[in-house]
């Protein structure tokens, strides 16, 4: 068994090429080795947003506050708010972050393949974030 004291895990900015805006990471954990799976809590200001981006192995959001906004490759801009749960098949491109007016946090779950969990790539646009 391990425990992870609340506040033992350093707050960090992500790498602003993946984001657009204030953002807020809090690493939760990260499962051993044979496991594959990590966890972080997520808070983006009103308007925040990461770069379009995908998982290797899928991603699950769980937002805990605020309201949000999803969207991926070829669809519609989903709002999303606390309890909702989002499931990001492997392989689809996506983007989540803040809605215009209102700051958002979720929970961020994803696994490893071959050690990477995530592919980014091209932000989003003002345009496509408006809708």
């Amino acid at each position: 068994m391990d425990i992870k004291r609340n506040g033992s895990r350093a707050s960090a900015r992500p790498p602003a090429n993946y984001f657009t805006g204030t953002v807020r990471l809090d690493p939760l954990f990260q499962a051993p080795e044979p496991a594959r799976v990590s966890g972080s809590s997520v808070t983006f200001e009103p308007g925040a947003r990461t770069a379009w981006h995908a998982h290797p192995l899928g991603q699950t959001l769980i937002v805990t506050f605020g309201c949000g906004r999803v969207q991926r490759e070829g669809g519609s801009i989903e709002e999303i708010n606390p309890g909702d749960v989002v499931w990001f098949p492997p392989g689809e491109k996506h983007w989540h972050g803040a809605a215009p007016n209102a700051a958002m946090s979720h929970i961020a779950i994803q696994e490893s393949l071959d050690g990477k969990n995530v592919e980014w790539m091209e932000k989003v646009s003002d345009e496509q974030y408006a809708g």
